[in-house]
């Protein structure tokens, strides 16, 4: 393929290139339909997407480059995309073709990209995006003159209703039979600077064929603007549509995530029936099936979250939000985009990560995929409500105010801050850069497509299963096997099968190789106030967070299926005792291990994805390393300082 002549398998390969935001994924989703594949580039997060384009009895492979307004690379997209079409990548079949996708409401600044193609060694042919928004507000452009002044085809395309595809399909079959176009590339460079000639060169054509209708082009989109982008109705507007993402995340989803739940117990339970006890029977259930089960339970909220942000940028919205927030965002070093990812957090870290492909540079993405997992996500309520009802119940501040939300609230403006102080320090040291200016383009508000939708949704649920399934699997085994053996055998049933059953499972956790972990770093652990049951906890509370409760509930014979508004297991708390006779928990110990988790990274799933999406080891062992060293240095002051104070 690299000889630029497609194989057996395929009648030739077209790449896509266009700007950002030019309906590129729209158009690529239209030729491909279901037919695609997604993978990343070898050693960098910047996703490969290839489909397979069926015109008449001919297949071509269609090759989604990553957006870019020029071929002079300032970023690893721009680079990859150049190196694709230069045909200096190995892992990349050469294309035959290239499709350059311009935006007919941007066209003057789309075009720089293509003088650049029309100077390379491969054929173009123009597919002429938005076409339909441009015809709408009532301008006119002379097609024919712009195919013959560029000298290659142009097509007026509509991706959602199928204008234009049969005809694109006929001009990148005679483009890659003819060959590329010749260009004197003198007639480019005879200025003093290249970039100011061919924008003149541009402006030329652009006056030559395009006639606006100023009145109507920008009436309407101003009106909107001026409420969306306002500093204080845009803001009002960005938090209700934040609410309402928020009650998406937090409720909606609570049913299928309730029945996903349910229903991996019901397998669960129906595996048990039919295969004999065993090791065996002991894996798949609580290994396999839970592990998968533990990934699987937050589709319904991976869902909800990329139809958002689908719909979000499919309309315009999202550079709206990003352009609010950016002056904000960027006096700690985030990008405007951050904002989104770190909002989704809130609901699950895993999907805020995921959202971070949203964020075109490296070192922003990697700034805020570090930070994100401080957001105090739901699996850290039922940390926080237990160690609430046993301390700090029916007590308030100022005679009105209740104690525990106050705490509640410490502890997500906790994570708040800390995420602002560790991405101003990021961004100084580890991913230090000058800062970029925020450059975004507005692009039209248009209707979002559904399919467009359907198939970004897709493709990041299925991104996420297959992604992150596989480390958290493998992960939830290795914990399976840290409770499980060695085996110890209990057969008193004296107090009756069901207590023996519960005190066996107890037995069975202490005396485990994550119990004599927990022993081992019990000296580790005791300046921050906890003994050894607390250790075994927090090693099991990284199959994730709220896995805390019910490790506790085992270990002080509660049994696990006790949640955190257990009164059993309220009082187990309140009333266990080290081997002196002092209480094991206070409600020092409490607030302690409230802000252990708010800083501490306890989510095997979100490890799992952080590799994946930053297709690095090393970064996602330094974001564990740092956030534990942070979470312990942070709840050694609490506990320290409190007892200094005299709340010991």
């Amino acid at each position: 393929m690299n000889d630029g002549k497609a194989t057996s398998a395929f009648d030739r390969t077209v790449a896509l290139a266009g700007n950002p935001n030019a309906g590129k994924t729209t158009l690529f989703n239209a030729l491909t339909g279901l037919n695609q594949k997604v993978a990343n580039y070898p050693g960098v997060t910047v996703e490969r997407k290839t489909g397979v384009w069926r015109a008449g009895e001919e297949k071509a492979l269609v090759i989604d480059l990553p957006g870019l307004y020029s071929l002079d690379a300032s970023s690893i997209d721009e680079a990859i995309a150049r190196d694709v079409l230069t045909g200096e990548r190995p892992d990349v079949p050469k294309p035959d073709v290239v499709i350059a996708v311009v935006d007919a409401t941007n066209l003057e600044r789309n075009l720089y990209l293509v003088t650049q193609l029309l100077e390379g060694p491969l054929p173009v042919v123009i597919a002429l995006t938005m076409i339909d928004v441009f015809e709408k507000e009532q301008h006119e452009l002379d097609v024919e003159r712009l195919s013959a002044l560029l000298g290659v085809s142009v097509i007026p395309v509509n991706s959602r209703k199928g204008r234009g595809i049969t005809e694109l399909a006929d001009a990148a079959r005679a483009a890659a039979q003819a060959g590329p176009r010749n260009v004197n590339k003198k007639e480019i460079e005879e200025g003093t600077n290249p970039v100011f000639a061919r924008y003149s060169r541009i402006s030329e054509i652009v006056q030559q064929t395009v006639r606006h209708n100023d009145r109507a082009a920008h009436r309407l989109s101003g009106k909107i603007d001026s409420i969306l982008t306002h500093r204080f109705l845009g803001l009002a507007v960005l938090v209700a549509i934040l609410l309402l993402m928020f009650q998406a995340i937090f409720s909606w989803a609570a049913v299928p995530m309730d029945l996903l739940d349910s229903g991996f117990g019901a397998l669960s339970g129906a595996v048990r029936d039919q295969l004999p006890e065993g090791i065996l029977t002991d894996l798949l259930v609580d290994g396999v099936i839970a592990g998968v089960g533990a990934i699987l339970v937050f589709l319904p909220q991976i869902v909800l979250l990329f139809i958002f942000i689908s719909l979000l940028e499919d309309t315009g919205y999202m550079a709206r939000a990003a352009f609010l927030l950016d002056k904000l965002m960027s006096r700690v070093g985030l990008h405007g985009k951050a904002f989104l990812p770190l909002i989704s957090s809130f609901a699950c870290a895993i999907p805020g990560i995921m959202a971070t492909r949203t964020i075109e540079d490296r070192r922003d993405r990697f700034a805020t995929i570090m930070i994100a997992p401080f957001m105090s996500c739901s699996a850290r309520l039922p940390v926080y409500t237990l160690m609430i009802a046993a301390f700090f119940s029916g007590q308030t501040v100022f005679g009105f105010l209740s104690l525990g939300a106050v705490i509640m609230l410490g502890m997500y403006g906790l994570g708040i801050l800390v995420a602002i102080a560790a991405a101003f320090l990021l961004k100084r040291t580890l991913l230090k850069a000058p800062p970029p200016p925020f450059i975004m383009e507005m692009p039209s508000y248009r209707l979002p497509s559904l399919r467009t939708v359907f198939q970004n949704v897709l493709e990041r649920a299925g991104l996420f299963v297959k992604r992150a399934g596989t480390v958290i699997l493998a992960i939830s085994i290795v914990l399976w096997a840290l409770t499980y053996f060695p085996r110890t055998e209990t057969t008193d049933l004296s107090a009756g099968p069901a207590i023996a059953e519960v005190e066996a499972e107890s037995v069975q956790l202490q005396n485990s190789y994550a119990g004599m972990l927990g022993r081992t770093i019990e000296p580790v652990i005791q300046p921050l106030g906890f003994d050894w049951k607390i250790g075994v906890a927090l090693i099991a509370s990284f199959a994730a967070r709220e896995v805390l409760v019910s490790t506790l509930s085992i270990i002080y014979n509660v049994g696990k299926e006790a949640d955190a508004e257990s009164e059993t297991l309220v009082a187990a708390i309140r009333n266990a005792k080290r081997d002196d006779g002092s209480p094991v928990w206070t409600p020092l110990t409490a607030v302690t291990l409230m802000v252990f988790f708010v800083l501490a990274m306890q989510c095997m799933s979100t490890v799992a994805v952080v590799r994946r999406e930053t297709n690095s080891w090393r970064w996602t062992l330094f974001m564990v390393g740092y956030m534990t060293a942070l979470a312990y240095f942070a709840a050694f002051v609490t506990y320290q300082g409190g007892r200094m104070l005299g709340f010991g």
